[in-house]
């Protein structure tokens, strides 16, 4: 006869431990105050337990009608855009390939292959630089996404003036990707010319064009979305839901950072030695912007003169600020104060390398803080901090109890939250080796700017908005990043930007929608 095999449960033990009576009694207690433990520590992950997703995961738009696309600048961040759209230049993909068979954990070249196909064509594209041109129309040819050896489609039309692009009847919509003094200009006349509009941030280089954005997108009835990718990162979306479910308790101070220690980092780009008189329109690219002689150093370089740039407050600034009104609906601050100088890069530039300001929101009984240095690499995140709890926030995102917590006063007390460790964590993806190829990438990718994850999969934040703004171009809707947000966000950088520049506090009047 077989012996019947036995398992071993909590009765037999407490049976056991009861024969004992010493050791039987401390055991049980050790084991009952275990398992309490157990139940309470369930509690607290259940009472943070965040299950919300970005709301336009779920969105389905049929993608049979194709968008007509056309670009208005094809620099650095134009490409960026075309990538994300689906195209890129052909030897790009052939340094991808190259890449991944040296390094199998170089997953660019299958990222871009996976990159879902948003049904757009460019038949358009614009640049005042003849060989930012020519590369956004080999770009734009690679409808295969193939490389230098692999057969190319027929170039879109080349437009020396954005003017004409607008005027065509062939597009649909234009993507904007100048320098900051052109973006109010362009928005303005793509939207009375029926054009959606995608537009890098920040969304205007003064306050008075700002009105006339907000303007013409609403009278015009067009699709506009600020490039302000981070609306698409998973940890944003948990980090809303934290906030809602009152995990972190009254908000009261949220700090936001910028650091980076690299020429790169403080837009001392490279000059291209093939650029000159004989290939940039250089009026064109003065435009709005005060008179000056030609410059490359200028061209390559606008982001460090007020003439063309925002500076720290509309360039770095309006990510950390955009991030927070996703996640806090802050709205426009009743004051702002700032200060800062050029204290490292002495090499002509007019915009500060180091940038501190403070905007208050007296009615929500909160101060947000920003600070900035283009010469050091302290790494530096995203904090918001509450009475009970603050949060961490970048590419992921984390959660602490404080030690002066009420809320979980109780628990800390009993030893069931060590405040050096997380009660949440929101971690997306799996972990490889980021193919970063530049300190600036690198603090990008750490912000989450660059990426996200989808079904374990990274996919590009910049793709992903895209798709968000061309769904609502076909179904309907408002992009996660809307003309309204972005009034929000323009009006707060330009009292940043109006404190520094005056050296004076100033406020925002509510009522006549005033900067005073």
């Amino acid at each position: 006869m077989e012996e019947k095999s036995k398992k071993i449960t909590r009765r037999d033990i407490i049976k056991g431990l009861a024969t004992v009576p010493v050791a039987g009694a401390f055991l049980y207690s050790w084991y009952q105050k275990r398992r309490y433990d157990h139940l309470l520590k369930k509690a607290i992950q259940e009472e943070v337990r965040i299950d919300t997703e970005n709301p336009i995961l779920n969105r389905v738009v049929s993608k049979d009608k194709q968008v007509r696309l056309g670009i208005i600048g094809t620099g650095g961040r134009g490409r960026s855009l075309l990538k994300a759209a689906g195209f890129l230049r052909p030897e790009i993909m052939d340094d991808y390939l190259e890449a991944a068979a040296e390094n199998s954990t170089d997953k660019r070249y299958q990222e871009f292959l996976e990159q879902e196909d948003l049904n757009v064509v460019v038949n358009g594209v614009c640049d005042i630089y003849d060989k930012n041109a020519e590369w956004g129309l080999r770009a734009c040819a690679n409808v295969k996404r193939l490389g230098s050896d692999g057969a190319m489609a027929d170039q879109p039309r080349r437009y020396k003036n954005y003017k004409e692009m607008l005027a065509s009847d062939d597009i649909d919509a234009v993507i904007i990707a100048t320098p900051d003094h052109w973006h109010g200009t362009m928005t303005i006349e793509a939207a009375r010319a029926g054009k959606h509009v995608y537009c890098e941030k920040p969304m205007t280089w003064t306050v008075p064009e700002t009105y006339e954005v907000v303007k013409a997108v609403r009278d015009n009835n067009i699709v506009f979305q600020l490039g302000h990718q981070l609306r698409q990162t998973e940890a944003y979306y948990k980090a809303k839901e934290a906030i809602k479910k009152d995990i972190l308790g009254k908000v009261n101070l949220v700090e936001v950072t910028t650091n980076r220690n690299s020429p790169n980092g403080a837009w001392v780009y490279d000059i291209d030695e093939e650029a000159g008189t004989n290939n940039i329109d250089w009026e064109q690219f003065i435009g709005p912007a005060p008179w000056h002689p030609f410059s490359l150093e200028r061209f390559f370089r606008w982001r460090c003169w007020w003439d063309y740039s925002t500076g720290l407050s509309g360039d770095l600034f309006t990510h950390e600020y955009d991030a927070m009104n996703q996640i806090l609906d802050l709205g426009i601050p009743r004051s702002a104060m700032a200060s800062g100088g050029i204290y490292f890069y002495k090499d002509g530039r007019t915009v500060p390398d180091v940038l501190q300001q403070t905007f208050e929101y007296p009615e929500k009984d909160l101060t947000l803080i920003y600070s900035a240095s283009l010469a050091s690499s302290k790494s530096r995140g995203r904090m918001v901090m509450g009475h009970d709890a603050y949060m961490e926030v970048g590419g992921d995102l984390k959660i602490y109890v404080d030690s002066g917590s009420t809320k979980y006063k109780d628990k800390l007390e009993e030893g069931l939250i060590d405040p050096n460790l997380p009660i949440y964590a929101f971690t997306p993806g799996m972990k490889q080796v980021d193919a970063i190829t530049s300190a600036t990438e690198q603090y990008f990718a750490g912000r989450g700017l660059l990426y996200t994850y989808r079904g374990g999969k990274r996919v590009d934040t910049t793709h992903l908005h895209i798709k968000d703004w061309l769904d609502c171009i076909r179904g309907g809707g408002e992009p996660s990043c809307n003309v309204d947000l972005g009034f929000e966000e323009a009006m707060t950088a330009h009292m940043g930007t109006i404190s520094y520049r005056e050296n004076r506090k100033v406020y925002w009047d509510p009522d006549r929608q005033l900067i005073v």
